[in-house]
C-alpha cells in the first residue's frame, strides 16, 4: 500500500531523516518496516516560528522507486527527416530532444558560442565593457538561463508537463532536489555542465548543433518556409523550422517585420534591479536576527497595484549577483543570478511596472514593434546615464522615493560598476511613479524592505518579449508561413526556463509526421 501524508516540521526536525521517517510512518498508520520518500518541501514563514511543509509518500509492502532517471535509449536519427531549430536555449534544446524521441533529426542553428567559449565574452562585458552582439548573457548555448540563474519555478502548469522537464534535467545531471523543492533552482555554476550533456546526447543520436550560425533571413516559396540565410551568405534548404530565438533577438523581429511576416505588440514590464544585503531579507522573511543554518537564504515575492497598474518583483535571486545583460554596445540591461549555494552577501530582484500598448504610442511609427522601440530607447538612456559604458545608473531606494540625489552608493554586486543617477530621469515617468508608489505601499507592511541600504540599478527591461510572433492555435505554425513554428520566449509563448522548455516540447510534437 502507498499512502501520502503531509507533515509540518521545524527546519531542524526536517533535517533529521530518522525523525522524518518516524513522523511519516506514524501519521500514515504504517508498520515500522515501511519506507518513506520525500515528495515535496516548501517553507512557511508566515509566523514567527518558520516551518517546513512536507509531502511524504509511505510505502508499505510496495517497492519504492529508485529515482534514477536514466536517459532513454533512442535510435539514431542521422538519416531521418530534418527539423531546423533556430536557437539553442531551453525551448530549442527541448524541442530537439523531442524530435529525437519522434524519430526526427534536429539541426540546431545557434548564433552564439558553446557554454565554455561564452565565458570569455561574459568576462569582457564585466571587465572591459565590451559587448559581443552574438555571444553574451542572452545569446549562446543554453540561452539566457545558462548564465543567469537557473530558476525552475513556473506557474505554467497548464502549458505542459513540468515534471517531465525536471526529470530530463535530473537525467542530465541536475540534483534530484529540483523534484522536491517548491521553488527549484539549479544555479549558474551547475547549468553549463547540464547544457553540455544535453548537446552531447543530441549529437550522439544523430542530431546536429552548429554554433556561429546567425540567421539573417527566412525565405519562403508559395507561402511555405523554404530556405534560411545564415550570416548573410550561407543558404540552407529547410522544410520545417522551429523559431526559438529568445526575447532578446531583436534582429529576428526586425527581419520578420521587414519581410512582411506579421508580428504583434505584446505587453511586457520594465523597471529596475533592486539589491539588499541578504541578511536584511533573511531578517524580514524569517523574523530573526540570524538565519538558522537549517534554512536557505530567504527570498520574497511582492505584488502591488499603483494607479490601476501592476507593479511586482520578478526573478528574485537570494544570495545572488546582478548581471549585465546587454546584447548591443549602446545599451545597459540588468538581470540577476545565483550560484547553487546562493551564498553571496546580496539579494536582488527585478522590480517592474507593466507596460501596455498605449504606453508606447510615442513610437507608433514602428508599428507592431513600438514596444521594442520603447524598450530600446530606455536601455539607451540607461547607457547614457551610466557614462556610455556598461556601468549602470543607480540610486538608493529611499533617496529615489523622496526624490533626493544619492551622494554615496552602497556596495553592489554589479561587476561593471554603478554610477549615481536620478532613476526618475532614466526611467519613463509612469514607471518611476509606479515604483515609488509600490515602495511606499510595501513600507507599510514590510517596513524592513524600505531602506536606503537597498540600491536600485537600472534598467531591468527584458522580463519578457515586447513582441509576439503569431501562430495558429491548432497547428502551432505561423498563420502566414507554413512550416514556421514560433516557439518559447521569443515567440511570446513562455517566460522562463521551464515554460520555454515545455513550449519547445509542445511545438516539436506539432511537427507533422513524415516531414
Amino acid at each position: 500500500m502507498i499512502r501520502e501524508v503531509q507533515l509540518r516540521l521545524t527546519p531542524e526536525q526536517a533535517q533529521d531523516p530518522d525523525l522524518l521517517r518516524k513522523e511519516a510512518i506514524s501519521k500514515a498508520g504504517a508498520g515500522a518496516s515501511a519506507k518513506v520518500e520525500l515528495v515535496r518541501r516548501s517553507i512557511d514563514a508566515r509566523q514567527k516560528q518558520v516551518m517546513l511543509q512536507l509531502v511524504v509518500r509511505v510505502y508499505e509492502e510496495e517497492e519504492m522507486p529508485d529515482n534514477a532517471f536514466a536517459l532513454p535509449d533512442l535510435s539514431s536519427v542521422t538519416d531521418a527527416p530534418e527539423v531546423h531549430i533556430i536557437g539553442c536555449g531551453p525551448a530549442g534544446l527541448f524541442a530537439a530532444l523531442t524530435c529525437l524521441q519522434r524519430g526526427l533529426k534536429p539541426v540546431i542553428l545557434e548564433r552564439g558560442k558553446d557554454v565554455r567559449s561564452r565565458r570569455h565574452d561574459l568576462a569582457a562585458i564585466n571587465r572591459r565593457h565590451i559587448v559581443d552582439p552574438d555571444s553574451n548573457y542572452c545569446f549562446g548555448e543554453g540561452g539566457a538561463g545558462t548564465y543567469s540563474d537557473g530558476k525552475l519555478y513556473t506557474r505554467s502548469g497548464k502549458r505542459g508537463d513540468i515534471r517531465k522537464v525536471l526529470e530530463w534535467l535530473v537525467a542530465f545531471g541536475a540534483s534530484h532536489e529540483i523534484l522536491v523543492e517548491a521553488h527549484p533552482h539549479i544555479g549558474t555554476n551547475k547549468l553549463p555542465g547540464i547544457i553540455t550533456a544535453i548537446r552531447q546526447f543530441i549529437l550522439d543520436h544523430g542530431g546536429e548543433v552548429h554554433f556561429g550560425k546567425r540567421v539573417t533571413a527566412i525565405q519562403t516559396k508559395n507561402g511555405k518556409v523554404s530556405q534560411l540565410e545564415c550570416n548573410g551568405q550561407e543558404n540552407i534548404p529547410v522544410a520545417q523550422v522551429i523559431l526559438a530565438t529568445g526575447h532578446s533577438a531583436r534582429d529576428i523581429f526586425f527581419m520578420l517585420h521587414s519581410s512582411g511576416i506579421p508580428v504583434e505588440f505584446k505587453p511586457f514590464a520594465m523597471g529596475v534591479r533592486i539589491e539588499h544585503p541578504q541578511v536584511l531579507i533573511d531578517q524580514m522573511q524569517y523574523h530573526c536576527d540570524v538565519r538558522s543554518a537549517y534554512l536557505p537564504p530567504a527570498s520574497y515575492s511582492m505584488v502591488e497595484q499603483v494607479n490601476k497598474r501592476g507593479v511586482y518583483s520578478f526573478c528574485m535571486c537570494p544570495g545572488g549577483i546582478i548581471a549585465p545583460c546587454a546584447t548591443a554596445s549602446e545599451e545597459v540591461v540588468t538581470n540577476g543570478w545565483s550560484p547553487s549555494k546562493r551564498n553571496n552577501p546580496f539579494a536582488n530582484s527585478g522590480f517592474v511596472v507593466s507596460v501596455e500598448e498605449k504606453d508606447a504610442e510615442a513610437y507608433a511609427h514602428h508599428g507592431p514593434l513600438k514596444g521594442l522601440a520603447f524598450q530600446m530607447a530606455t536601455e539607451y538612456n540607461a547607457w547614457q546615464y551610466g557614462g556610455y559604458t556598461q556601468a549602470a545608473p543607480a540610486q538608493r531606494m529611499v533617496d529615489f522615493v523622496q526624490k533626493k540625489a544619492t551622494t554615496e552608493l552602497p556596495a553592489c554586486s554589479y561587476q561593471p560598476g554603478v554610477v549615481s543617477a536620478r532613476m526618475s530621469e532614466v526611467l519613463p515617468d509612469f514607471i518611476a511613479n509606479g515604483l515609488r508608489g509600490a515602495f511606499l505601499q510595501i513600507s507599510k507592511h514590510k517596513p524592513a524592505y524600505y531602506t536606503n541600504e537597498a540600491i536600485l540599478v537600472g534598467v531591468e527591461s527584458r522580463t519578457s518579449s515586447p513582441v509576439r510572433i503569431p501562430r495558429d492555435p491548432d497547428t502551432l505554425q505561423h498563420p502566414g508561413v507554413s512550416g514556421l513554428f514560433p516557439c518559447g520566449e521569443g515567440g511570446g509563448y513562455a517566460g522562463g526556463i521551464v515554460s520555454a522548455a515545455m513550449d519547445g516540447i509542445k511545438v516539436a510534437m506539432a511537427i507533422p509526421a513524415g516531414v
